[in-house]
Formats: structure tokens, C-alpha cells, sequence
């Protein structure tokens, strides 16, 4: 029924109905993650970089009141130019925004849930949400974990914001029965920086391993997502130390200033970059493009297993 709402774009539409690799992307980094017209720039750039390595992308965002699974150049750039006035789409948004014919710019949940109704079993972002620092008495858990626990989407990314707090993260991931897989890695990556302190639940080396292992999850019938996290590259890693220090003064700022819900991930992530000179914006668009590359390979191993 809810597939009524839901418009795929013909390219995506014909790579699916073929069992062809297809991408998700998420549009919150469009129209939330970086000013104008850089934000269309990299999305477009995201785009490229999934073709280049075998797949077809698909950008996801609510625009007019429809769900869209693929978007036009035309699309993007509307996003983008938009900004902060589309709305961010969680789950809870999602009825009333369509309801309205609004817009709204789809988080890691959201992306997720309209990337199941499509058919797209392989999404691509940043860094996702988590539970925040100081939850125990806030309560300020992301979506996103739920999100994960639920819906059977593989979602690749440089680990949990390094804003949160990393150790609760996993334990809520855990509690969820949410593989947490380490490319390459058994350190969760901390999105700016490579490491953490905090282990994962298991390495693996290949997007064929990363593909069997959703696969079979697939096949068990276990349901929900995996969690796949992917080292920002080590040439735009940033000094943990100084990105800590920048992390803790925006983290007292928000405070200071009544920040919370929605606003907050955007309003540290603003805040930070202008703590590290920009620094933190140049680490957020590679990491994204490392993400982007890895899905697509990804995808394409899991689309070949889906064939036998």
C-alpha cells in the first residue's frame, strides 16, 4: 500500500528489475551537511563515484509529498539550494509530509526505510546517529539505531558521529541484534578519525565477504540491518586530540544555548568545522566518497549472489 507513494526514477527502476547494483544515499547531507553550492557539487560527485564502481545511484528524498528513490540533477540542486528550509525527515515526519505535499530531506532512517520499499538492499553515508552523550538522563537516542534493528538494509559509513557517545552506541546496537562489521578494521572508526577505543563485533576484508554476510542474513530470515564501518582514509584523518577538544567546546555551546532533538547533530557538525578552520567539512566529504566506493563494489557482489 505505502508503495503508492513511492516514485523510483527510471534508471534505478531498470537497474532493480535487471538485478543490477544499486546505491542509496541519503539527501540530510545535501541539504543540512554543507553550504551551496558544494552541497550539490559532492552529492553529484557521490553520484559519479558509484557509477565509476559498477552501480547505479540512488538518491532518496521526499519532494512534493512523494518518495523518491533516485533523483534528478535538477532535484538535487533544489535541495541543495534549499538548504535548511527542507525539512529533516525522520520515521515520525514521514506521514505528515506526504500527507502535506511538503518536502523533506531523508536522514539514515528514512533513507533506509524508502531504500526497503524500493528494493535497495545497499545504502551509503556519513557517519550515523547514535545514542548522545548525557542520554542517561535525556534520553537522546537517534532514530537511526532503531532504524537499524528493523529494516534489512546494509548501511555502509565511517562509524558512529564522533559526537555521540560511542560505547552506549554499540551497546544499544548489541541489545538490538545489529551486526556491527569492521572493514577492514576491529576498531569502530569514530567518523573524523580512524580509531576509538571500542572494538566491533566482527573484521571482514571484502565487499564479498561484506555481501555473503548480509546475504545470509537475508536467507536466515534474521531480519533488521547490518552496520558496515569503513576508516575515513588515513591522509584526511583528523588528530584525534584537536577534533576531541573541538567536539567537547560544541558539545558546551549546544548546551549553553538550549540546542537539542533534531537540531543538535547539525548545529556541532556546523559548529566544528568553524572550530577546525574547515578542516572537518574537507574529512566529512572524503569519507563519504571512501563510502561511496566500497557500497557500490558491494552492491555488485551482493547483486551477483542474489543471481545464484
Amino acid at each position: 500500500m505505502l508503495n503508492k507513494y513511492l516514485d523510483i526514477a527510471p534508471e534505478v527502476k531498470a537497474a532493480l528489475d535487471a538485478g543490477k547494483p544499486v546505491v542509496a544515499l541519503e539527501s540530510t547531507i545535501i541539504s543540512h551537511g554543507m553550504p551551496y553550492p558544494q552541497n550539490v557539487e559532492t552529492a553529484l560527485n557521490v553520484e559519479k563515484l558509484i557509477r565509476d564502481n559498477g552501480a547505479v545511484p540512488a538518491t532518496i528524498a521526499v519532494i512534493k509529498g512523494r518518495l523518491k528513490a533516485g533523483l534528478s540533477e535538477a532535484e538535487i540542486d533544489y535541495l541543495g539550494k534549499t538548504g535548511h528550509a527542507v525539512p529533516k525527515a525522520s520515521r515520525r515526519d514521514l506521514p505528515v509530509l506526504v500527507a502535506q505535499g511538503r518536502d523533506g530531506a531523508c536522514t539514515v532512517t528514512t533513507t533506509m526505510i524508502i531504500a526497503n520499499l524500493a528494493g535497495i538492499k545497499v545504502f551509503a553515508t556519513g557517519g550515523i546517529g547514535g545514542v548522545h552523550r548525557g542520554a542517561e538522563t535525556t534520553m537522546d537516542v537517534s532514530a537511526d539505531l532503531e532504524e537499524l534493528a528493523h529494516t534489512p538494509v546494509m548501511v555502509i559509513c565511517a562509524g558512529a558521529k564522533s559526537i555521540l557517545d560511542l560505547g552506549l552506541t554499540l551497546e544499544y546496537l548489541e541489545t538490538h541484534g545489529v551486526p556491527v562489521i569492521g572493514y577492514g578494521t576491529e576498531e569502530l572508526p569514530a567518523f573524523y578519525t580512524r580509531k576509538s577505543g571500542f572494538k566491533v563485533d566482527y573484521e571482514l576484508d571484502t565487499p564479498a565477504e561484506l555481501a555473503k554476510a548480509f546475504h545470509v542474513k537475508q536467507e536466515m530470515g534474521l531480519g533488521g540491518g547490518m552496520l558496515v564501518t569503513n576508516p575515513i582514509p588515513e591522509e584526511y584523518s583528523m588528530d584525534a586530540d584537536a577534533i576531541n577538544k573541538a567536539i567537547d567546546e560544541a558539545i558546551t555551546d549546544a548546551k549553553k544555548q538550549g540546542i537539542h532533538g533534531k537540531e543538535t547533530t547539525p548545529f556541532l557538525l556546523a559548529k566544528i568545522k568553524d572550530l577546525t578552520g574547515g578542516d572537518s567539512l574537507n574529512s566529512n566529504i572524503q569519507l563519504v566518497y571512501n563510502n561511496a566506493r566500497l557500497a557500490a563494489k558491494t552492491a555488485a557482489e551482493l547483486a551477483s549472489l542474489a543471481k545464484n
